[in-house]
């Protein structure tokens, strides 16, 4: 494998992984609660990509709009469940209920899926894309397209609309934003829309090359961690750096050693960024959400 797949190989992974953690720090946003079941909704978008595969052949990016808008109607059903009823207690409910949901995702899936893992739909087909010699993955290719897409779509709405503008005055200061008349509830019920949405987008892109198992939701959801606390809590262009930062990271050095030494020492790492930079290496954006 040449140097130039290597890394197209890596920034397809760290791609994928911006959405699972752009749609983490969206929910820690809005809710100021972390959401402990983020995982496992993108493995529930990869399922759901799985079964959409199977009733309709065709390629992934065609499946894509239907995953996006079905999980975010899930997102706002999540929401309503884990989150809406317990917002007045204190912040531990929030986790409580968010992990008692997880488990329930999980143990769905097992029941609906088995336990073996499942391989989810390509985005364009098989295949390799020849560039002057260059053998490139399509399906690498085509997840990063798309993720920057999705990406750009998401930063699009959020800083050049009135109703991003909306969705980020409630998360950053939601007194002020409900006494100005937004409509608090329905902007952190969006939040949790928008953000499985992109966790289903996340599911899609990944399911293919990584396949879907009902257990994986629990490691998804530590790279959405690490990527936040990287990135700079709350950042959420920061947790998208540092979510590309860990799928090259985890990439070239797996390739040069094993996935377990690479897994170790991402790890490593992360303990080096909380020792030097323990606010990220972007800094914590405090008092600007989202």
């Amino acid at each position: 494998m040449t140097t130039l797949q290597l890394l197209v190989d890596g920034i397809a992974l760290g791609a994928a992984y911006a959405l699972v953690a752009a749609g983490f720090v969206l929910t820690l946003n809005a809710s100021r609660a972390v959401n402990f079941a983020h995982g496992d909704v993108v493995m529930a978008g990869g399922f759901l990509s799985v079964t959409l595969a199977g009733a309709l052949p065709v390629p992934g990016i065609v499946l894509l709009p239907i995953v996006l808008a079905m999980m975010a109607g899930f997102g706002v059903a999540l929401g309503a469940i884990a989150y809406l009823p317990l917002r007045g207690r204190p912040v531990v409910s929030v986790f409580v209920g968010t992990i008692a949901l997880g488990i329930v995702l999980q143990n769905a899936a097992t029941a609906w899926f088995g336990a073996a893992p499942r391989a989810g739909p390509s985005l364009l087909g098989g295949g390799v894309i020849d560039l002057g010699g260059l053998r490139l993955g399509r399906q690498a290719i085509g997840v990063i397209a798309v993720a920057a897409l999705v990406y750009l779509g998401l930063h699009l709405l959020l800083s050049h609309t009135q109703l991003g503008r909306r969705l980020r005055a409630s998360a950053q200061d939601p007194a002020m934003a409900a006494a100005l008349g937004i409509p608090v509830t329905a902007m952190t019920a969006l939040a949790f829309a928008l953000s499985a949405a992109l966790a289903g987008a996340a599911g899609l892109l990944l399911s293919n090359s990584f396949f879907v198992t009902p257990t994986e939701g629990g490691n998804l959801m530590l790279k959405a961690y690490i990527a936040a606390t990287i990135g700079g809590w709350g950042r959420l262009h920061g947790a998208a750096l540092g979510a590309l930062a860990i799928g090259l990271f985890e990439t070239v050095v797996a390739a040069q050693f094993s996935a377990v030494i690479a897994e170790a020492l991402m790890y490593a790492a992360l303990l080096g960024v909380l020792f030097f930079r323990p606010s990220g290496l972007f800094g914590e954006q405090v008092g600007n959400r989202a």
